[in-house]
């Protein structure tokens, strides 16, 4: 995925990761539902408090109300309404979720909700698939990702269906460049396999043409092949079952085939600023991975 072979990030002490709220954002599409039904069952696990919210503007008419009048406007009391029953619907058992109608512009609003219940995860849907998504994907969920310090799962509708139970991940993809970024994800990664008794695959996809010496080449894939050993030392081999490939390709392409030849059900990625899978342009790697996958993404930025 990037050159870098120097620094590689290894899991030292029994990985671990606190979540004291998941924050379900919710449009109220069908699309949604499927979201709201992960970030239930990863509330339930980590016995977090599960935030289920809406961010909204004002209509002018709306405002009009609320500034002239001084009374609360309908739009906010039907947003209100339908934001409750949706809570009420994910609730079960112990498990209380709590309506949060939040008015602002989602990228804002959200990120400082999760900051104030921090430590925090974010459960996003998206709606569909191509140029469409891209650009939903961009006036939405990318400035979200963006402006979070907290792990985003966006569960596309290529998803599978989820409800009751347990962690539906019975293998998980860690995709890596071996960079510092990628190191905090690696802990969430093997966190997220203990917690659902998941197999684990590891995965660089070194670019084409790089190197162009073929012995050269040999050589940094049986490198790439000992530094994503040492990701998992042998005490996290205890309660998983990793398995490291390296591939050479498109980072995207060559992810989202593993995916499909290995029953993936939940992919981690890294994301950083400067990385080709980071946060550079709308529809670049990381977006275009959460747009196409056909399981849920989760994504750390380091």
């Amino acid at each position: 995925m990037t050159r870098e072979t120097d620094t590689v990030p290894i899991v030292g002490d029994r990985p671990e990761i606190s979540v004291n709220a998941v924050v379900f954002a919710t449009d109220f599409s069908t699309c949604s539902e499927n979201a709201g039904n992960y970030a239930r069952l990863l509330a339930g696990h980590f016995a977090a408090s599960l935030l289920v919210t809406h961010a909204f503007l004002l209509t002018q008419a709306a405002m009009e109300v609320e500034t002239g009048q001084r009374k609360t406007s309908r739009q906010r009391e039907d947003l209100l309404a339908q934001l409750t029953q949706k809570a009420n619907a994910l609730s079960s058992g112990t498990l209380k979720a709590v309506p949060v109608l939040l008015e602002g512009n989602p990228h804002q609003v959200i990120p400082a909700l999760a900051e104030k219940h921090a430590p925090a995860l974010i459960v996003l849907g998206t709606h569909g698939a191509g140029i469409i998504e891209h650009e939903l994907i961009g006036s939405v969920a990318e400035k979200i990702l963006r402006s979070t310090r907290w792990p985003c799962l966006t569960v596309g509708p290529r998803a599978p269906r989820t409800s009751a139970g347990t962690l539906p991940f019975r293998r998980i993809l860690y995709a890596t460049d071996l960079s510092p970024a990628a190191a905090h994800a690696a802990v969430y990664a093997l966190t997220f396999a203990e917690a659902a008794g998941s197999d684990l695959d590891v995965l660089n996809v070194i670019p084409e043409n790089f190197p162009e010496d073929p012995n050269r080449a040999a050589e940094l894939e049986k490198h790439y092949y000992h530094a994503l050993d040492q990701l998992a030392p042998q005490h996290v081999r205890d309660f998983c079952n990793p398995h490291t490939f390296v591939k050479t390709g498109k980072a995207h392409d060559r992810i989202l085939a593993h995916i499909v030849e290995h029953s993936v059900d939940l992919l981690v990625l890294g994301i950083r600023k400067s990385s080709h899978l980071g946060l550079e342009m709308r529809t670049s790697g990381a977006f275009r991975l959460i747009a196409d996958a056909p399981c849920p993404v989760l994504t750390i930025t380091g």
